[in-house]
């Protein structure tokens, strides 16, 4: 039974790879539709012949290692179960440590260094890919460093997660999802409220914007807002990336406006100005919670969905994946498996809120700066230095766009202008 999985799984991954490939270089069309050409959206209005041709190449690559790389995740987990590595990292586990916690962490440093090694060639080709078409300005040494940093960050956190999940998988084998997910509210606070000035500092250098008066000039735009803004942060980016970013971080008092100094150095003051409009519209509306909120809901329905279809497949197909027990810690890839499917199924969704929230962003920006000028070349300068479609694939949109597209984002800008000369 295990050979005819693996070879399904296979099977599953090359077709699903075939199909994508075949839909973004030779289905998918990403011209722009007649009735918008020639207006600001159009981007041979902004984009040199060598800009527009190296967006649709870039694109395209950068869209396929997507759907490439996320089934690829799935197959590396299936394989783990299916070849015993899971069963060998256990029994790995419970040679060195006698302690529980310690077997946990030993089990736990396996399959993370597997799962490192497997997916780094996709890691490598993605830093590679925009490092050829000058997006990454970062050395090969920072990029691995970077790597490593995450390997460990990440094994910490799971470590965690993953000792109090299995826990709970013993002392109740029917409800361990809902008592996760109860410990997951305040974990997730605690990590939101801790990743501004723990995290994301591990990574980057913050500090305070340089340019006093562009500051003084947005935290003016704070208090018109309502906002209690006294600081805008700047982080240096630069030596990574020349694309252009700027968010909106952490709750409460770690709460933080973030300006990429890339987006300093390309942009004009107007168009920082819109930008950062649409930064304090997610803070207005409160969108940070709101996504703290969905987020919890999705995992309730995700965790509920896992335990449900790990009691199934440990039923069915326990003996080809050598699993004797949900509760059994050899079943973690499998744990793994249906969530990072589950997050696949269930992108469109949170990519259609998401749209959403970043469309209010926008419109709240107009009304703010009444500037459409500075939004419209702010896109335009977003979509070059990116290297991105102005109007991408379906599929790539429902899949991939947590934005609305460029194409949207400009169409809009230039309605709202229309209706303001009526």
């Amino acid at each position: 039974m295990a050979r005819r999985i693996g070879l399904y799984g296979v099977l599953a991954y090359f077709l699903f790879g075939l199909f994508f490939y075949w839909y973004l270089f030779y289905f998918a069309d990403s011209s722009l539709p007649f009735e918008y050409q020639g207006t600001h959206a159009d981007p041979s209005t902004f984009l040199n012949e060598r800009e527009l041709f190296l967006s649709e190449e870039y694109s395209r690559i950068r869209y396929l290692l997507f759907f490439l790389s996320t089934p690829y995740e799935w197959l590396f987990y299936l394989f783990i179960l299916l070849l015993g590595l899971s069963k060998a990292f256990n029994d790995w586990s419970e040679v060195t440590a006698k302690k529980k916690w310690l077997q946990t962490a030993v089990y736990l440093l396996w399959l993370s260094f597997f799962s490192f090694i497997a997916m780094l060639p996709f890691s490598y080709i993605s830093y590679y890919l925009s490092k050829s078409y000058h997006i990454s300005t970062q050395s090969f040494a920072s990029w691995l460093k970077e790597e490593l940093m995450d390997f460990w960050v990440n094994f910490g956190i799971m470590f965690i997660l993953v000792s109090v999940l299995y826990w709970l998988m013993k002392k109740s084998a029917k409800r361990w999802w809902l008592y996760a997910w109860l410990l997951s509210v305040p974990f997730t606070l605690f990590m939101t409220f801790l990743q501004p000035v723990v995290i994301d500092p591990l990574y980057n250098d913050f500090y305070p914007l340089k340019n006093k008066e562009l500051e003084a000039e947005i935290i003016e735009l704070a208090q018109k807002a309502d906002i209690p803004a006294n600081h805008v942060f700047e982080v240096n980016m630069s030596e990574k990336t020349n694309a252009l970013n700027a968010y909106v971080t952490g709750i409460g008092s770690n709460a933080r406006i973030v300006l990429w100094d890339t987006t300093l150095h390309k942009l004009s003051d107007e168009q920082i100005l819109f930008i950062m409009a649409h930064e304090m519209a997610h803070y207005i509306e409160k969108h940070i919670y709101f996504n703290i909120a969905t987020s919890l809901l999705f995992s309730l329905v995700g965790l509920y969905l896992t335990a449900k279809l790990m009691n199934w497949a440990v039923t069915r197909y326990g003996e080809a994946f050598r699993i004797t027990a949900v509760s059994d810690l050899r079943s973690l890839p499998l744990f793994l498996l249906i969530i990072s499917m589950l997050m696949f199924v269930s992108s469109p969704l949170s990519n259609v809120i998401s749209r959403y929230q970043e469309s209010r962003a926008d419109e709240y920006a107009i009304e703010m700066t009444r500037n459409t000028e500075a939004g419209v070349t702010t896109f335009q300068e977003l979509s070059r230095a990116g290297l991105s479609q102005v109007n991408p694939p379906f599929l790539v949109k429902v899949f991939i766009y947590g934005h609305p597209t460029m194409l949207e984002r400009i169409t809009a800008l230039e309605e709202y202008e229309i209706k303001q000369r009526e």
